[in-house]
């Protein structure tokens, strides 16, 4: 059997296209806000552990922040704050 075994085949899978992760994460913050809750806290939570929980279903903010992945999240979150500090440094 002939074939070149030193080539690496790509494969790619195409990711579900979900609304744009920073206005998930806005609409997330304002509904914990509205109901009484540290948004800042229970997004660390939701973060850390992935559960659901941890954000309300008020304006249907939990089934939001479970289109997005929570590497996802924490990417934008790098991205939005180290860009930030470039942008002091300059």
């Amino acid at each position: 059997m002939k074939g070149n075994f030193d080539q690496t085949m790509h494969f790619k899978v195409e990711k579900e296209v979900s609304p744009e992760p920073r206005l998930i994460l806005t609409t997330v913050y304002q509904a914990l806000l509205e109901k009484g809750y540290n948004p800042i806290n229970q997004l660390i939570g939701y973060l850390l552990s992935g559960d659901p929980a941890y954000i309300t279903s008020h304006n249907d903010a939990r089934n939001l922040i479970r289109s997005l992945e929570r590497d996802e999240m924490l990417e934008v979150l790098l991205r939005y704050y180290l860009g930030e500090m470039q942008e002091e440094e300059n």
